[in-house]
């Protein structure tokens, strides 16, 4: 009989035994859009469609999470304060466009440096509620990548950063999935 309180082990444990792909495909996605645009858009254009797809991602996620099997907006599933946590990095990820937009506005090209490593922070706690190392190896690697190339292909920013970025979901999507659930 399960006990309507559950201890926050519990509820990690069950956290942690969850797939986690929506939120990886949505943030693929977005940036796969984002280096698209960059290489195909004038940078005015890449500049709106960075702000939109990245600002998406928990939107595109819960679309996605129906057909993962996830499904973030099932209220039939029990409370997990672990959830709330998540959704807390999420905001708190959001709430880091305002370090980004002041640089914006003084070099435009800072836009996928700031956004690429200040959202890509929410890895870090992740990491440590399903007690994997993938969000700290996805933030770190995502980190040095974009630091690099904004310094190495300056007039590619655009581009190579979404792609790297692109690259990165790629290879955490692969560890998330053969990964072994607590």
């Amino acid at each position: 009989m399960e006990t309507l309180t559950r201890t926050l082990e519990e509820q990690r444990n069950e956290f942690a035994s969850r797939k986690f792909l929506a939120t990886p495909i949505a943030g693929l996605i977005a940036w796969l859009i984002t280096g698209i645009a960059g290489m195909t858009m004038p940078p005015v254009i890449t500049v709106w469609v960075l702000f939109i797809s990245t600002g998406s991602i928990v939107y595109m996620a819960m679309f996605i999470s129906k057909f993962t099997g996830e499904n973030f907006l099932d209220k039939t599933k029990p409370k997990n304060e672990f959830d709330t946590l998540f959704m807390l990095t999420v905001g708190q990820a959001v709430l880091v466009y305002s370090i980004a937009i002041p640089f914006f506005l003084i070099d435009y090209t800072s836009l996928p440096m700031t956004i690429g490593i200040l959202t890509g922070l929410m890895w870090v706690p992740f990491s440590w509620m399903i007690k994997h190392w993938v969000g700290i190896f996805h933030s770190v690697v995502r980190t040095v990548l974009v630091v690099a190339l904004w310094y190495l292909l300056p007039e590619y920013r655009f581009v190579a950063i979404p792609f790297a970025i692109v690259l990165i979901y790629i290879i955490t999507l692969f560890i998330l999935k053969n990964r072994k659930k607590g």
